[in-house]
């Protein structure tokens, strides 16, 4: 396909998926049901920071959307050489793997043990598909880091939904980088891939439109594992491969760059409630309101503020993320530590607002005593 016609199919499929994705959304809440909002005896399963408990079936037209990529992918031209991709299978069969254990998890609240088992299979589908990490060159070393980063981005994506907008947005960010890393690599045999990615781009479009505060639905452990296993497999496949393959270093801090820019927010976030709930000894794995997004309110921005806030911070990083890509300055050892430098200073500015913000809520509350 001539890239002319290819963009203007992928704009198309673009706008088609928003619109499919508006449209199941808008039939799921004309018939709402309460999917993921209980538990068996009538409590709330949702630790978020709305008081309102809300449909949480967004995810499943996500997946829907997935779905119907997977169709016209189907459709389009392939050769002999393209027709069994073995990774874009493994992508797809994790990702439904991924969706189906968020279903199982909004519909029976999964017990956490088999949770970490399917998350796992998750990953373990990715690497017999040839879909992991290669850090090192050592197949033990990388397949370890390779389960690590997709179960902890399933995780770190459910921990980070916790607000309106604030996943939704988050991951529109990263596959928007996917894409132009895609587009502007050069990448052979990527016009699946980009299906795939515009599609999902635009299942998450037509959702914003009820997630955005304030909300009338949530994406749900449906939304959030399918797009923690998704975003994993796919970043594994563009964005973790920037490193000298000439180089005799065993272990590249280049290599971790672009994934650590285009993953900034739930990097942070996720880091972050997980070192103060561990000092605190209190299990990681437990919802609570200690995220970056609950301290941000309680210095006093609205829901929409914050999440303005989380999407500026991505949208700078995901710039920065792509002149590493595009070699627009030479990458050498300084480039590399002025990234590090920058997520570094991130982190510390968000550490600050979020002991400020403990601190106010402290005080309220105990005024309140």
């Amino acid at each position: 396909m001539e890239n002319q016609y290819l963009i203007l199919f992928l704009v198309f499929y673009f706008l088609v998926s928003t619109f499919f994705s508006f449209l199941i959304n808008w039939l799921f809440l004309k018939f709402s049901f309460n999917l993921g909002t209980r538990n068996n005896d009538g409590t709330p399963t949702q630790v978020r920071w709305s008081a309102n408990v809300k449909p949480a079936i967004g995810g499943i037209s996500f997946f829907i959307v997935f779905l119907v990529s997977i169709s016209v992918i189907g459709a389009l031209p392939r050769t002999e050489a393209t027709f069994f991709d073995k990774q874009l299978i493994g992508i797809i069969a994790s990702s439904s793997l991924g969706f189906l254990l968020g279903l199982a998890d909004d519909a029976y609240n999964t017990n956490p043990l088999a949770k970490f088992i399917v998350q796992l299979s998750c990953a373990f589908i990715l690497i017999i598909s040839d879909v992991y990490i290669p850090v090192t060159g050592n197949n033990g070393f990388d397949f370890a880091i390779t389960v690590v980063w997709v179960i902890g981005l399933m995780n770190s994506v459910n921990m980070l939904d916790n607000m309106d907008a604030i996943t939704t947005t988050t991951a529109m960010s990263i596959i928007l980088g996917l894409i132009l890393v895609v587009a502007f690599s050069g990448l052979t045999d990527s016009t699946y891939y980009l299906v795939m990615l515009v599609g999902v781009l635009g299942g998450l479009s037509g959702f914003l439109y009820f997630n955005w505060n304030p909300s009338k639905i949530y994406m749900g452990d449906t939304g959030s594992q399918f797009l923690g296993v998704f975003l994993a497999s796919t970043s594994i496949m563009f964005i973790w491969g920037f490193k000298n393959e000439s180089s005799p270093e065993f272990l590249q801090l280049k290599q971790f760059v672009v994934p650590m820019l285009f993953f900034i927010v739930p990097l942070i976030d996720t880091t972050t409630v997980t070192i103060r709930r561990v000092l605190r000894k209190q299990s990681p794995f437990v919802g609570g309101k200690d995220h970056i997004t609950h301290h941000l309110a309680y210095l006093g921005l609205s829901d929409r503020q914050v999440a303005f806030t989380l999407i500026s911070v991505s949208l700078v990083s995901l710039p920065l993320g792509m002149l590493y890509v595009l070699q627009i300055m030479e990458w050498n050892w300084v480039a590399t530590f002025a990234a590090f430098a920058y997520f570094a200073v991130v982190f510390g500015v968000f550490q600050y607002l979020y002991n400020k913000g403990k601190r106010l809520h402290e005080l309220k509350v105990n005024a309140k005593r």
